[in-house]
């Protein structure tokens, strides 16, 4: 299954209609592992040693940090950026099809935008 982290700074109403509609889902917050104020590359680096996937709005920092952990060839489980315009209600469908309709390490090192199309 595939594991899920959300970024200190990602919507909490997102997170909670996740579980609510999917009680089983794992995701952790990075505040509540004791990463918060923690800078982008000591996020991605525990999320790769966890191995989950990381649900983000922050497109202009995560994604450099994220290629530069691809160049020097470190793993990434992988980044799903989620528009910050996006009804929460979509972004909840689509984070939802993400466990359902893929492979456990269909998205290592990969850096998704949503909402799909």
């Amino acid at each position: 299954m595939l594991l899920l982290a959300a970024d200190e700074n990602f919507n909490n109403d997102i997170v909670r209609g996740l579980l609510r509609q999917k009680p089983s889902l794992d995701i952790v917050r990075i505040q509540d592992v004791g990463f918060s104020g923690a800078d982008d590359p000591t996020i991605l680096e525990w999320a790769a040693q966890e191995g989950r996937a990381l649900l983000t709005h922050d497109v202009s920092t995560i994604t450099h940090y994220a290629y530069e952990r691809v160049r020097a060839g470190k793993l990434m489980a992988g980044i799903f950026e989620v528009s910050r315009d996006v009804p929460i209600g979509v972004a909840i469908e689509d984070i939802l099809l993400l466990p359902e309709c893929s492979l456990d390490e269909e998205w290592k090192n990969q850096i998704l935008y949503l909402p799909l199309l």
